[in-house]
């Protein structure tokens, strides 16, 4: 980090998201040259609300859940993130996972803010009632945080389309009026768009076809990895795998799996929908989560968790070309390795931006209360995907740095550009 920037980031643990994040955004503001009190006005979150929900169970005991919600960045536009329901929430997760958002949004160039928000519970443990609960107390308590306008919610990990129809709700009957654009990733019947489900998958199947692309890598003799079998890994894996690339190897919480002749996505897809959401049984080889990101195949999707690779295993990754399903699966510390060994990454804020960028599209559908079909939607989506992939590959080249690097100039000069011209008092 430059000598210019003299306050460090909030902490200093290779392995956590915030710090990985902060790495990142210093090394991109050094070769920007970014003056030093733009590069302050744009590290720190705008604001962060927390709160403590006081919830009554179905048992009739009373727990009390801590609830965050980080607006890193309104300069673009209204703040978008996601809400994620998870015992592992914390502070620090939520404000990196904000940032990140700012970035993302930069980078496709669609007219958003950053922002995300997190709830400390375990969904899996509490019932339908409880979630609801939860979720309405949530609401209540950022009425007003949130708005069409102002802060625009979406789901993340633990949440869904019914948690937003939830947060929809509450939030009109606070405000007096149906307000279906205070969420996105809502139903269909309430306001949702076309093409938001597979959304996210889709995107990385575009980025990870324009890599192919570039790298000359042939897709009928090309095999994949993809960690994570969630809605986004397993989008991705079906949408690749249309593409001609054989999907060699999955895993979810029950493990990894192998097939050495590929897998039938659509089949397996079907197979854990019939079995509780798990691939556990599944007859293929079984395999760890780790050994799975050391395969040797050509594209490696990480859709998992954060911080999957780091300087502990990328001197072992073989693929040529990781696509970031996933929000930060790459810790800091690997990128210069993985450089090093000639791998290229596709970025999460690149590769994974189909989400929110399908977001927007609801969200504007929801303003001019008129929808519209699913292949316009995809075709709207893959162009907006292409085109900024395009500007991160050029701008990875004209300053001989990798893509995520590249995207990361690109975003935060973008951001920088917009705090100069409103301006600061």
């Amino acid at each position: 980090m430059s000598s210019k920037y003299k306050e460090p980031a909030p902490i200093k643990d290779a392995l956590n998201p915030l710090e990985s994040m902060m790495e990142r955004f210093d090394e991109a503001a050094d070769i920007l040259g970014l003056d030093s009190g733009i590069y302050n006005a744009l590290k720190f979150p705008e604001k962060s609300f927390e709160a403590n929900l006081t919830i009554t169970m179905d048992d009739g005991s009373i727990k009390v859940f801590q609830a965050f919600r980080v607006i890193h960045s309104a300069l673009l536009g209204p703040s978008k993130g996601g809400i994620r329901y998870s015992h592992l929430v914390n502070s620090q997760e939520v404000k990196a996972l904000a940032a990140w958002m700012t970035w993302k949004c930069a980078v496709v160039g669609i007219p958003y803010g950053g922002a995300k928000g997190g709830i400390k519970c375990d969904p899996r443990e509490m019932s339908s009632g409880e979630l609801e609960r939860l979720t309405r107390a949530y609401t209540n308590a950022m009425q007003d945080v949130f708005g069409p306008d102002k802060d625009i919610p979406a789901p993340d990990m633990g949440t869904n389309a019914q948690v937003m129809a939830w947060i929809m709700d509450e939030y009109s009957k606070v405000k007096g009026q149906s307000t279906p654009g205070v969420v996105t990733g809502k139903p269909k019947v309430l306001g949702g768009s076309e093409g938001r489900f597979e959304a996210t998958g889709r995107g990385v199947m575009v980025s990870t076809r324009t890599a192919m692309g570039k790298l000359k890598i042939n897709p009928t003799s090309s095999t994949c990895a993809v960690q994570g079998f969630g809605n986004v890994g397993s989008i991705s894996a079906k949408l690749i795998g249309q593409q001609g690339v054989k999907i060699v190897a999955i895993s979810d919480i029950s493990g990894g799996y192998y097939k050495k002749d590929g897998f039938n996505i659509p089949e397996v897809i079907e197979y854990i929908n019939k079995n509780n959401g798990t691939l556990e049984g599944l007859q293929a080889d079984k395999i760890g989560n780790e050994e799975l990101l050391t395969l040797d195949v050509d594209i490696l999707v990480p859709a998992a968790l954060e911080d999957q690779i780091t300087e502990k295993n990328a001197n072992d990754i073989r693929a040529k070309l990781i696509v970031e399903g996933a929000n930060g699966p790459t810790a800091h510390k690997a990128d210069d390795i993985l450089t090093k060994n000639n791998v290229v990454v596709v970025p999460d804020i690149l590769a994974n931006a189909g989400g929110v960028t399908v977001s927007y599209f609801e969200w504007v559908q929801n303003q001019i209360g008129y929808f519209w079909t699913e292949e316009r939607v995809n075709r709207r989506a893959d162009r907006i995907m292409k085109q900024a992939f395009e500007q991160v590959w050029q701008v990875s080249k004209r300053y001989n740095v990798s893509l995520r690097t590249a995207a990361y100039i690109l975003a935060i000069d973008k951001v920088a550009q917009t705090k100069k011209l409103r301006g600061i008092f």
